[in-house]
């Protein structure tokens, strides 16, 4: 039995899903931050039994910043640049004993789409959690978990094992990259067929556009009124509810929001 997420337990068997990540000014290669805070989380619960995985090129410099992180091995699936890791990683997990997969919400490079934990998670027929903050305990194959909710509000639930959990930035901070373990630990190669990603094949990558957001104005004085006014639920104001009209009535409401909102122009 789990008590405190401090202390490691070889009984528990956890696998950390990693990627390439890249920083957010020079685009540099370098470890994926929600991807580390997995990591983190996995040695919190597992200490050195904890297990790494990778599926890509094992040649990639900047996987060796998760084995600075005290990590002895890292374990590489290799896939090719378009391939779709999503069966490789499902062959390789079912055949494991793995019984908490961690990984980051949403990957910093590639795709980025952050679907990857719920596909593999249907394909292995497994619980999906999102946004894990912490693993309180588990016994009799019961996880009770935090799960990490908008404005710092977090949730308890209970998850029965086995199950993958996203996480992101809620999660514990990931602790420091040395240069001596990323040097010392090794990188293992595991062959596995690749399929083609046929999204890629159809389509070419692009940098998303973030999406327009509201501009809320603040007319507090105070501290405290500009505390309270920040951290104040939105509550719901007009509106008009759209019920047994027409699509044409329904899109003309829609488009006018759109116009009264600064959305369109």
């Amino acid at each position: 039995m789990l008590h405190n997420t401090a202390q490691a337990t070889p009984a528990l068997n956890v696998v950390a899903l990693v990627s390439v990540g890249a920083h957010p000014s020079s685009g540099r290669a370098r470890r994926a931050e929600q991807d580390a805070r997995a990591i983190e989380l996995g040695l919190r619960l597992a200490g050195q039994q904890l297990e790494v995985l990778h599926a890509g090129d094992p040649q990639q410099p900047a996987l060796r910043s998760y084995l600075g992180m005290g990590l002895q091995q890292l374990h590489v699936i290799e896939q090719p640049a378009q391939a779709d890791v999503i069966s490789a990683l499902h062959d390789y997990l079912q055949d494991s004993d793995a019984q908490l997969i961690l990984t980051g919400s949403q990957a910093e490079t590639g795709e980025g789409s952050g679907m990857l934990p719920f596909l593999l998670a249907e394909q292995l027929g497994w619980p999906m959690v999102v946004g894990l903050a912490e693993v309180e305990h588990i016994e009799n194959g019961i996880a009770q978990v935090l799960q990490a909710l908008p404005r710092g509000q977090r949730r308890r639930l209970k998850v029965r094992l086995p199950f993958i959990a996203s996480l992101d930035n809620a999660a514990p901070v990931a602790r420091q990259s040395a240069f001596g373990p990323a040097r010392r630990g090794e990188l293992l190669s595991h062959a596995a067929e690749a399929n083609p990603d046929a999204l890629l094949s159809e389509s070419p990558l692009q940098p998303a556009r973030p999406r327009p957001k509201r501009l809320k104005i603040i007319t507090a004085k105070t501290g405290a009124e500009r505390m309270k006014a920040a951290t104040a639920k939105a509550s719901g104001g007009g509106g008009q509810i759209i019920k047994g009209d027409s699509p044409e009535a329904g899109a003309e409401a829609i488009f006018k929001l759109l116009v009264d909102e600064g959305v369109l122009r």
